[in-house]
């Protein structure tokens, strides 16, 4: 792990579409995202924040500029070496993308076994300690089906977190759950930060969590509007480590 900033952005632009229908949406953004801590990123629909968010996140190909993620170049990057970072990686998306013929805790180990990580005894245990972590202990043998909406994005969200990323991406991950559950997933990712250090960036329009930011950048016709540096963000102070 290198010690400098996980994410560094540097003269990104991105585009669609192609000939005369090709339509500039980011502009010219610079950052640096700081180990660690929870970053939002906030704007109207159509502001780019998630395409910001894919690109930083090797999801999508850097067109121009430049993106690193732990020291690595994301603009050029071959398949190969973008597929190495994604396993260092956790996602969480606002669908769930749960397969429906799998139980939560076999949704969750899938977060395990594309990395090829562990024995299967002890990729069990962690998959049922995740699961407890998110309030889903007793779903564990559920399917999809059989849980709400909330139940399922909180599967998910065990998935990003079970195998220990250096980075979490979240787009949206607490529009489908009540307050209390989306404060309870955002606490989670904020106690990553402070126990293991992992670095979280977060698209969401949920007002209710901002508290809990580190940084809050916002988005405007895929330019940054505004940066601001939480000077004193919510902390968890009593909390169930989640390592």
């Amino acid at each position: 792990m290198s010690g400098g900033p996980p994410i560094v952005v540097r003269g990104l632009n991105h585009f669609f579409g192609h000939g005369e229908a090709r339509k500039q949406a980011i502009w010219d953004v610079n950052l640096e995202i700081a180990r660690g801590k929870l970053t939002i990123l906030m704007g109207p629909s159509g502001s780019g924040k998630t395409t910001v968010l894919t690109l930083m996140g090797c999801l999508r190909d850097v067109q121009e500029g430049s993106v690193r993620l732990l020291g690595a170049e994301l603009n050029g990057a071959s398949e190969a070496d973008l597929v190495q970072l994604r396993r260092r990686l956790g996602f969480i998306f606002q669908a769930h993308n749960l397969h429906d013929s799998l139980t939560a805790t076999q949704n969750v180990l899938m977060g395990l076994q594309v990395h090829g990580k562990g024995d299967p005894v002890k990729q069990a245990k962690a998959a049922s300690h995740i699961l407890d972590l998110v309030g889903l202990g007793d779903r564990a043998d559920y399917l999809p089906g059989n849980l709400s909406g909330g139940q399922k994005q909180r599967v998910a969200v065990a998935r990003a977190l079970v195998s220990n990323p250096e980075i979490i991406f979240a787009d949206e991950p607490t529009a489908a759950l009540d307050k209390q559950s989306g404060q309870t997933v955002v606490q989670m990712l904020k106690q990553l930060g402070q126990d293991r250090n992992t670095t979280t960036v977060m698209v969401t329009h949920d007002n209710r969590i901002l508290e809990l930011a580190d940084r809050i950048i916002t988005l405007e016709e895929g330019r940054i509007a505004k940066d601001v540096i939480q000077e004193k963000p919510l902390q968890i102070v009593q909390s169930q480590s989640v390592s």
